[in-house]
């Protein structure tokens, strides 16, 4: 068996929270201990996150929610991730000589979701007022935070490209023409002020109710909106096509969006239910990897070993390739889940799996998509094969200029469960937008700029995104919130929690812990969209029995550090009541607080 250590899991009976960042938790758990529920805290801790991890992401980011609701005994999902602007056509995109929507700069947004996403939660499932939950933020941004190791190299690589290309991100992120280090205090006054003249405006709406709904006009078609309106008005910047583009995002679009609950996508393993978004979001392919495995014995290999990680990449494999063909917005293209959760398409598709590791992308060709699953494909060739790793870009040996993610789960003492996913944002996606002190997402780099297929770029439709929360029933029982930033890793390292969890016995933190491992087999899902076919990537925690393994299966393996892959959290409620987290020690950032 391999060998690696583990810290004890975290236990309580009043909440537990867990997050990408030790502060954001605490004010989460501060948030339950002045009485609000697990929805404040979690809107709380999402908007402290946006101030205290700028490089994985800020206010007008992505965001999707899975939560449970233990009063109404209702689970939902907050669509907050916003669509294509009505300027964003193929014909424009072409036009400005792009085959693939650049990675960053102000073609690449979208209209920014998460501050809707999280006062919709707020409003109709919170108990707090917006000051409340934004006080923190405020709080933060105006005193100061320690900056963290990650944001002190993520401004470091581009402090020479901010100088020449994005003044008003060097203003904003190099005070002084000085990179704040790693520890120094680290503000962010000009966010701070836009957060206070919200607060004032809203402050004389009404009831907490009215006042949420006053702060999501004054984001959306108020003060906010007419900031960001004017600066793509006259702002035209280099991006990652190394040429300069203006954007064609609008206050107009902005008005006319606001974010949306949904009913989860859910399917069965075992005697658990996992809850996940529609296909709009990458989080079915957890479902159909777990309806692959139903047809193996897990809970008989060795969690750490060569079986296992063999069989979970070979289903995911499949699962990822189905992903590039027919997953898309569901409000725009017919998206067959029942046929691919279905155990006969599961069946034949489990077939494929042997004792050897696959090249092929091999997605499976359901009557009546033919011709979208032949120009996906053509589409896959032409981005081509990477000559270097495509990986999670938060990982200690890579560079942090990518951007990534944040993830939190919160349960409180009535059973109400949060997994929140937030991304976007970030300090690289896009320039500082100098009168508001947060800058754009830039998620639209997730559409195709060809006809005929899923993901095909069109005004109004949502970028097919990787952000992915997760929530699961045991027996039936609201039980786990988990997740983890990582862009195409994310449901690749919860589906090796969640077997381990189910099958091997193991406690949360525990599985947690465990070596971690992921394919880059299937094109990534950002700029420049390329793949590595047979690429598996394994911690050094691996025992080398293991690593020997997979290489005799014939992988093409690549193996990190020790402690390099992954940010897992997870949270979990007792048949007993009793609450639990745990978080992962990778980069010594996560944490889990309960009492």
């Amino acid at each position: 068996m391999a060998t690696f250590t583990t810290r004890p899991e975290i236990k309580g009976s009043f909440g537990v929270v867990a997050s990408t960042h030790w502060i954001a938790s605490a004010v989460g758990m501060s948030i339950l201990e002045k009485g609000g529920n697990a929805f404040d805290a979690a809107v709380a801790t999402g908007l402290v996150l946006q101030v205290l991890e700028p490089h994985l992401n800020g206010p007008a980011g992505d965001l999707p929610v899975i939560f449970h609701d233990a009063g109404k005994n209702e689970t939902k999902v907050v669509c907050g991730q916003g669509p294509a602007p009505a300027a964003a056509t193929l014909a424009h995109y072409k036009s400005e000589g792009l085959d693939l929507i650049p990675g960053n700069g102000l073609l690449s947004t979208v209209i920014p979701g998460a501050f809707d996403g999280w006062m919709l939660m707020l409003r109709d499932h919170g108990t707090m007022s917006v000051r409340d939950v934004l006080e923190p933020s405020i709080y933060y941004a105006e005193n100061g935070q320690p900056t963290l190791p990650g944001v002190h190299s993520t401004i470091s690589g581009l402090k020479d490209f901010f100088e020449k290309e994005w003044p008003t991100s060097y203003e904003a992120w190099v005070p002084g023409g000085n990179v704040p280090e790693t520890g120094e205090m680290f503000r962010n006054p000009v966010l701070a002020e836009t957060w206070k003249r919200l607060l004032k405006e809203i402050e004389g709406a009404g009831s907490r109710e009215a006042q949420i709904d006053a702060a999501r006009d004054c984001f959306y078609r108020g003060f906010i909106a007419e900031e960001i309106g004017k600066f793509l008005e006259t702002t035209e910047v280099m991006d990652g096509s190394g040429s300069r583009h203006k954007g064609v995002l609008t206050a107009d679009d902005m008005a006319g969006w606001s974010a949306t609950l949904e009913d989860p996508l859910t399917d069965d393993y075992h005697d658990w239910t996992v809850a996940k978004t529609g296909p709009w979001g990458q989080g079915p392919v957890l479902l159909q990897s777990l309806a692959l495995l139903r047809g193996f014995d897990i809970g008989a290999m060795e969690p750490a070993g060569p079986d296992f990680v063999h069989h979970v990449t070979e289903a995911m494999k499949l699962a990822y390739a189905d992903r590039e063909v027919y997953y898309g917005d569901p409000t725009f293209i017919d998206v067959p889940m029942d046929r691919l959760l279905s155990e006969d398409y599961n069946a034949a598709r489990r077939a494929l799996i042997g004792d050897r590791a696959s090249f092929e992308l091999r997605p499976g060709v359901l009557p009546g998509y033919e011709a979208q699953v032949d120009a996906s494909m053509a589409m896959i060739e032409k981005a081509g094969i990477a000559n270097t790793g495509i990986y999670e870009p938060t990982m200690a040996h890579l560079s942090e200029r990518r951007g990534d993610t944040v993830h939190l789960d919160i349960i409180d003492r009535w059973g109400n469960m949060v997994a929140a996913t937030p991304s976007g944002g970030w300090l690289q996606s896009s320039p500082m937008i100098p009168s508001l002190g947060f800058c754009l997402n830039s998620r639209a780099q997730m559409f195709w700029l060809e006809e005929g297929l899923a993901t095909t770029l069109a005004p109004g439709k949502r970028p097919r995104t990787t952000l992915t929360p997760s929530l699961a029933f045991h027996e039936g029982r609201p039980t786990l919130a988990f997740g983890t930033p990582g862009g195409d890793q994310q449901d690749q390292w919860q589906l090796s929690l969640f077997l381990r969890l189910v099958h091997h016995g193991v406690n949360l933190q525990e599985g947690i812990d465990m070596p971690l491992f992921h394919t880059t087999h299937f094109p990534t899902s950002f700029h420049p969209r390329q793949r590595q076919p047979g690429h598996v990537m394994v911690e050094g925690n691996f025992s080398p029995e293991t690593i020997d393994g997979l290489k005799a299966r014939g992988h093409s393996l690549e193996v990190s550090g020790q402690w390099t892959i992954g940010r897992l959290t997870a949270a979990k409620r007792e048949a007993d009541g009793l609450l639990k987290a745990g978080a992962t020690p990778r980069l010594m950032q996560a944490y889990a607080v309960g009492r």
